[in-house]
């Protein structure tokens, strides 16, 4: 498995219009592995957010495994934030990554 530091990997989702799996670790400590995808508006209120996730090393995506157990209604209910300082491992047009958290995400 290839290694990437924190900043290749989001340049790396960025630059990819696909489905992209990657895992990290959640604030209760708990490693969560999500199928998601970036640059999703259908289910916005066009507001955006109240706050600039990237100042908290935050990645905003549509996590596509959570929105098709949700009812039609519900489908904005799955936005997620990825943390980026504790981002493990990045899958991407077939491609694994293991990621170099040692190496500061800005």
């Amino acid at each position: 498995m290839k290694t990437l530091t924190t900043i290749q990997a989001v340049e790396l989702i960025k630059d990819t219009n696909n489905i992209f799996t990657v895992t990290f670790i959640k604030k209760d400590n708990t490693l969560r592995e999500m199928n998601c995808r970036l640059n999703v508006s259908k289910y916005t209120n066009g507001k955006g957010q109240a706050y600039n996730p990237a100042d908290y090393d935050l990645l905003t995506v549509y996590d596509m495994k959570e929105a098709r157990k949700l009812e039609d209604i519900d489908k904005a209910k799955a936005y997620r934030n990825i943390n980026l300082r504790t981002l493990q491992t990045l899958t991407v047009n077939g491609e694994s990554f293991k990621i170099n958290t040692s190496v500061e995400s800005k």
